[in-house]
């Protein structure tokens, strides 16, 4: 057999940030597809996505005959409570994010968002202690004062936004301590939530509620695909993740948001008050501050890491 051809540093590079813009690309586009759905309520749209969600999983994991890590996962009551945990915890945000766009709030959930990063800062100080610097809590000031111009500009405080922002924060904070794969950890999860949203989706069957098979083939199909299209951007962020630095990653998150929040004021003419344009001024001016001094420990830290200068030879005096 011939050996493998590894691929040059410059392509996987390359590989990597078009699997990154497919995944947050196919992320920030989500908004067009949850309205397809209609008239199945939110709570249902949810249950499909769970279900399908484990079969898509399944077939993968099937396809690429990777099992090897289930087994000593399941000696590890603690992994799995803290995975059953963020299970519930990814729950609840996928449902106030369909909930969201489906009721006609896609600028609030593109908030949520983007003001992710400074929940996920803010965790790291309360529960991690972490020790913030200065540029971070300027960041994280702005964002307060941020939260407070918005809830002028809604009338009430922005808690789909907010429950989106601390919903995922404390979903990546749990992932971190159980330390698994994105497609093992998904699979893990879809698995907690199949049997309840099973469950669920037989009662409305039993009770004439469901919409699945009442709205014609057309509409069950597109249920059934809410498993793929959350599998699929998983598996390219997955991509990316091995073959990027950090800083591009972290750079390219905010690919999603922005498209969800040209959407709700393109595509759904949502109306943004001077005093929510504000808000989401200062939300930006909050992470250009918090990417400014990413990008800046970053190069200190490369530079540092970078073998001193070679002594120069001592010039040899000309006799």
């Amino acid at each position: 057999m011939p050996p493998r051809v590894r691929m040059p540093a410059r392509s996987e590079s390359g590989a990597g940030l078009w699997y990154g813009m497919a995944a947050y690309g196919m992320w920030g586009l989500f908004p067009l597809y949850w309205p397809l759905l209609e008239p199945s309520p939110a709570g249902e749209i949810l249950a499909n996505r769970m279900v399908w969600s484990l079969v898509a999983a399944v077939a993968i994991l099937a396809a690429r005959r990777h099992w090897a890590w289930l087994r000593p996962l399941l000696r590890q009551p603690r992994r799995l409570a803290l995975s059953g945990l963020a299970a519930a915890v990814i729950a609840v945000n996928w449902g106030v994010y369909i909930w969201g766009v489906n009721s006609g709030h896609v600028v609030e959930t593109s908030l949520g968002y983007f003001i992710n990063p400074l929940v996920t800062i803010g965790f790291g100080v309360l529960l991690l202690h972490e020790r913030l610097r200065r540029a971070q809590w300027a960041a994280v000031g702005i964002g307060a004062v941020a939260v407070a111009v918005l809830t002028v500009g809604y009338g009430r405080l922005p808690w789909i936004a907010l429950t989106l922002a601390l919903s995922f924060g404390l979903y990546g904070l749990l992932k971190k301590k159980v330390a698994l794969g994105g497609l093992e950890s998904f699979a893990l999860e879809a698995a907690f939530l199949f049997p309840c949203a099973l469950a669920y989706l037989v009662y409305l069957s039993v009770t004439g509620h469901s919409s699945f098979a009442s709205h014609g083939s057309g509409h069950a199909a597109l249920l059934a695909l809410t498993g793929p299209i959350t599998a699929v951007p998983l598996l390219c962020f997955g991509a990316a993740a091995v073959r990027l630095p950090l800083s591009t990653v972290g750079l390219l998150q905010y690919l999603a948001p922005t498209f969800q929040f040209l959407i709700g004021i393109v595509y759904f003419h949502e109306t943004m008050a001077p005093a929510r344009w504000a808000g989401f001024a200062l939300v930006w001016s909050a992470l250009v501050v918090l990417t400014w001094d990413a990008l800046r420990r970053i190069r200190t830290e490369r530079a540092a890491r970078l073998p001193a200068a070679a002594p120069q030879p001592a010039a040899v005096p000309v006799e």
